[in-house]
């Protein structure tokens, strides 16, 4: 049996590889050893970068339609709320999206699903990869059915989305270098009630130890997420809600009545040395693992998907030599590194023990917080880093040039036109071009030779505002990031990418609806 990429593990990241490489036209085998798909999740919160992304498969208006939006967060001391900040006004001008959203992982994956069963493809489950081996030219792997046979399957390549403790990185052996938190975190899923249950972010700062309320849709629904480093860690198998709800009743008053799912776990920090080996390549946890501290994991293993989504398929359908698909491991891995780096100092502070870390928490942090938050670099700062907006791969090799404050390697900022904004065209999954002003007629006639999608926006001092060159033109990958931005507006510098990268315009064998017309004008309509 044989197919285009072969992806083990049908969490988030597989499922939405799968997605993206399936809407591209190329055909994926996806398994999962598990008998279901999750019923319970820790993941919680899909970011702004991962709905804008989103946009490009119709998915983003169903996740938040299903999903609870948090207005604020509030800060919690001796039985007392001492401090809010709002979120829905930090990022209102920087992204359709300036929310932040809980949509837990379970239900996540069960609209992944229904959209990969709209496209004809099924998760293979009970299904597991035994062992696989790199032949050059092809990957050969052994699986096991439901049934107890054992299957050959032969792929270009292999995604391994399969988890902390992945087959297939322990198979190519690029390692997971980091550390193990003393603490073990404590999830539970409940009914209650209480001044802490108003569809806000609670947060209580009394102790070293982290304890907070995420409000999920429904009313009285909650998520209370914790950890415990007392003797109550050396036992955490036998860790019961008992054991650890006195301080949500007490701190928060929280009146729990329910309690629908309890789990324990501990959290690790760690990359992985390398994200491809040959043919294969590690996306997800099987490739990063970090605290849970700001919602960055889920989102992340989302964004390595997408971006090696359409290298893969430009490869498979011969549009690019193999060497595109180093630049995957270059863009991601950098990130990664970085994101585990921030993830942990930001867990080792809020967790910190000793009475200066106390005083710190409890006195200082809810007045200095809010006054910090006043200010709007400071509120701006945050949200670009939360949400992931603010990621770019401005250094990898897929980047090129500047004009304005744009460079090439950058998220094409968001500005809101006068029939919507100028993300409405990244929907076609494809290469294009942007110009914010006039596009020359050598731009116009090279773009419909090559049958590359040209968008015109007529110039508006949002879009100086937003950081654009007037008439310079910006060469849009199909992950939505800027490749090239260029000054001069001529399609010499667009051409020379192309060439240097052996990257080929023509059609695809995607799936997804007819480009448009090779010149679009957008935004103020003449």
């Amino acid at each position: 049996m044989r197919s285009d990429v072969l992806i083990a593990g049908a969490g988030p990241t597989g499922l939405v590889l799968a997605l993206w490489l399936t809407k591209l036209g190329i055909h994926v085998h996806l398994f999962d050893k598990t008998s279901e798909p999750g019923t319970t999740s820790r993941a919680l919160a899909v970011q702004a970068r991962t709905l804008e992304l989103y946009r490009q498969l119709d998915l983003a208006d169903a996740v938040v339609a299903n999903a609870h939006r948090v207005p604020a967060v509030n800060l919690w001391v001796k039985g007392e709320r001492k401090a809010r900040v709002e979120f829905e006004s930090l990022g209102s001008d920087l992204t359709p999206f300036p929310f932040l959203t809980i949509f837990p992982q379970d239900q996540h994956e069960r609209l992944l699903i229904a959209r990969l069963q709209e496209l004809g493809v099924t998760v293979h489950r009970q299904t597991e990869l035994l062992r696989f081996t790199d032949e050059g030219e092809r990957v050969v792997a052994t699986l096991r059915g439901p049934d107890g046979k054992e299957q050959t399957w032969e792929a270009a390549y292999l995604a391994g989305c399969d988890g902390a403790r992945s087959l297939v990185r322990e198979t190519i052996g690029t390692g997971f270098p980091g550390g193990t938190y003393k603490q073990v975190f404590y999830v539970a899923d409940v009914d209650a009630s209480g001044p802490a249950l108003d569809g806000e972010f609670q947060m209580d700062l009394d102790e070293a130890d982290f304890l907070g309320v995420f409000p999920l849709s429904g009313e009285g629904r909650a998520r209370l997420i914790g950890t415990v480093r007392d003797e109550r860690a050396e036992h955490a198998e036998t860790l019961k809600f008992e054991d650890v709800s006195a301080r949500a009743i007490e701190h928060l008053k929280v009146t729990v009545h329910k309690v629908n799912w309890f789990s324990t776990y501990r959290v690790h920090h760690r990359v992985t040395e390398h994200f491809r080996k040959g043919r294969v390549f590690l996306l997800g946890d099987a490739a990063h693992i970090h605290s849970p501290a700001g919602g960055q994991g889920m989102n992340t293993g989302i964004g390595d998907a997408i971006n090696l989504a359409w290298k893969l398929a430009a490869v498979v359908t011969g549009q690019a030599p193999d060497r595109l698909l180093d630049s995957y491991e270059a863009e991601r891995i950098v990130f990664a590194r970085r994101l585990v780096a921030t993830t942990d100092r930001v867990f080792t502070f809020v967790t910190s023990d000793g009475p200066i870390a106390e005083i710190v928490r409890t006195r200082m942090a809810p007045f200095v917080f809010p006054a910090v938050m006043r200010i709007e670099r400071a509120r701006e700062f945050l949200f670009r880093t939360v949400s992931q907006i603010t990621l770019n791969y401005r250094e990898g090799p897929l980047s090129s040039g500047s004009a304005g404050v744009v460079h090439g390697g950058d998220r094409l900022p968001w500005v809101r036109t006068a029939t919507g904004d100028n993300f409405s065209s990244l929907a076609s999954m494809t290469w294009q071009v942007h110009v914010y002003g006039e596009a020359n007629a050598t731009l116009r006639d090279w773009c419909a030779e090559r049958d590359i999608s040209l968008q015109v926006f007529d110039w508006r001092a949002d879009y100086e505002a937003a950081g654009f060159a007037r008439n310079a033109l910006y060469l849009i990958r199909p992950d939505t990031y800027v490749a090239l931005a260029e000054t001069s507006g001529f399609p010499d510098a667009v051409d020379n990418y192309f060439t240097s990268r052996g990257i080929k315009l023509r059609a695809s064998r995607a799936m997804s609806s007819p480009r448009s017309d090779a010149v679009a004008r957008t935004g103020e309509n003449r």
